[in-house]
């Protein structure tokens, strides 16, 4: 795996159902390095602190290789890394490949895999329809969230290592396709649940979601 672009963002106003709203949704390529620190991408912006921003999803990664595909599907006239929202557009990227609770070496940042992105309403207002928001949701390519374990400068071309593998852990993958299964083999949401590498967001949703 490989970084191809690092990306933050300015404020941006947008307009949603006819209200006012600022977004950090629109990242742009940064020529140089960007920092990753336990608390978030030094110098982004993260309006929706509710949703966005905690722990586990200080730095955002997205797979360079599913450009083309949304791309096709939903023209944009901009596209271009950051499309997604992401801080790190990443080469090679496989949700199916790395599980929650893995550990990352990128640049001088050591990070750890956290959850997948749930997409929202944002996608759809960058690429012009909420058509895309379903697509997306149903695709199982969602990019991955990662809570930053040592401090560290990322920069365009640095290599992504996996320098350890958590054991007993589930695919990013496959933690959201569960995320959006609406009637669970019981067992299985049993194990997801009580699976401590899920973050306490995820657990907790499968928790809410299903009545466990």
């Amino acid at each position: 795996m490989k970084v191809l672009s690092v990306n933050i963002s300015k404020p941006r106003e947008i307009i949603v159902n006819g209200k006012s709203e600022i977004t950090g949704y629109y990242k742009e390529a940064v020529h140089g390095k960007i920092t990753l620190t336990v608390d978030g991408v030094v110098n982004d912006t993260v309006a929706d602190k509710v949703h966005h921003g905690d722990a586990d999803k200080a730095c955002y990664l997205y797979s360079a290789d599913r450009y083309s595909y949304w791309t096709s599907r939903f023209p944009v006239a901009d596209a271009a890394p950051g499309l997604f929202g992401e801080n790190l557009t990443i080469e090679g990227l496989d949700e199916g490949e790395l599980n929650a609770g893995d550990v990352l070496q990128i640049g001088t940042a050591r990070v750890q895999v956290a959850q997948p992105r749930q997409p929202c309403y944002k996608l759809g207002i960058r690429f012009g329809t909420q058509e895309i928001v379903d697509a997306f949701r149903y695709d199982a390519f969602p990019g991955i969230y990662v809570r930053v374990l040592v401090s560290g400068e990322v920069k365009a071309g640095d290599e992504v290592r996996i320098v350890e593998r958590t054991t007993n852990s589930i695919s990013i993958r496959e933690i959201y396709k569960m995320l959006y299964e609406r009637s669970p083999d019981k067992a299985t949401l049993y194990s997801f649940i009580e699976n401590e590498n899920l973050s306490a967001e995820n657990r907790a949703y499968l928790k809410k979601k299903h009545g466990v």
